[in-house]
């Protein structure tokens, strides 16, 4: 059982999130009382998204889909921006979908098209992920089940809080997996293992999940946003383009042979060695100062 004072750390990292003075902190598009589901808040170079539905564990419903995803997209373009961080409110990320929706459907005897638009949402916002310009990293609070855990690993990065656990639990209603879950994580974790995840519904612990590759940190409640904003910022001085070729790089590595990927890094060497930031790399480190790299 989690102690009061985890639970307080949790519901501190959270609601710091969203609330730090001097950082600009909107809700949904549109809207702006507390009551907002998603929650933005400008810290450049940083941005920040807040799942806010606290009560039922930030899981999605109504138009949290849609809001989401246009944080998002709002974060890709904002030039200020060089790192967008994901996290939950309260003790949770989030727990996917809403299953007191789903019960309520099916008691309407609802077709599959009442949640064909969930699916199609859940496939722009990971979409959207995949491909931001610049890294998404989630701050993984709390729980993240279902299509929360997939949101998770549709960003680049993920730290951990130690009472974070996480899980592909779509065959525990019968459902399939989705938002994803079926291209990130067999190559987080391999195909064996993901089908095990799938099969079985469980959630592991932050620990395992730190094992299995799931998240690359994992640190104490009371000092994860903390970590978080540290490793970001890390990331954001990082070169841009240096940055988006790796990760296209490690992505096509994993269905293509050892002569593609050597004709794929020497075009993207190229591009990296045509732009001002390799100069500037380079005068940097012949200096002895740090680069200030621009992606240009």
């Amino acid at each position: 059982m989690k102690s009061a004072k985890t639970k307080s750390s949790q519901r501190r990292v959270a609601s710091r999130a969203v609330q730090q003075g001097g950082a600009k902190a909107t809700g949904a598009p549109g809207q702006g009382s507390p009551n907002d589901f998603i929650l933005y808040r400008s810290e450049p170079p940083l941005a920040w998204i807040t799942l806010n539905r606290p009560a039922k564990k930030n899981a999605l419903a109504g138009s949290m889909r849609e809001d989401l995803l246009s944080r998002i997209q709002q974060a890709a373009s904002d030039a200020s921006v060089r790192c967008l961080i994901l996290t939950g409110a309260g003790d949770a990320f989030c727990s996917g979908g809403d299953i007191s929706v789903m019960a309520e459907l099916k008691q309407k005897d609802a077709g599959f098209q009442e949640i064909a638009r969930w699916l199609d949402a859940g496939g722009k916002i990971v979409t959207a992920l995949a491909n931001l310009p610049k890294p998404s990293l989630a701050c993984v609070n709390g729980v993240a089940a279902g299509a929360g855990c997939n949101l998770a690993l549709a960003c680049d990065f993920r730290i951990a809080s130690q009472s974070a656990s996480l899980g592909e639990t779509f065959s525990r209603v019968g459902l399939h997996p989705d938002w994803g879950g079926t291209y990130f994580l067999p190559r987080l974790v391999g195909w064996s293992k993901a089908l095990e995840m799938f099969a079985t519904g469980e959630m592991i612990d932050a620990e395992q999940a730190l094992r299995f590759g799931l998240v690359n940190r994992v640190v104490p409640a009371g000092k994860l946003e903390e970590e978080t904003r540290a490793f970001a910022r890390r990331l954001c001085v990082a070169p841009p383009l240096s940055f988006l070729a790796a990760r296209e790089a490690v992505r096509r590595s994993c269905s293509t042979s050892l002569s593609a990927m050597l004709i794929y890094e020497r075009h993207a060497q190229q591009r990296c060695w045509e732009s001002e930031d390799s100069a500037e790399g380079i005068r940097a480190f012949l200096e002895k100062r740090p680069p200030s790299f621009t992606g240009r």
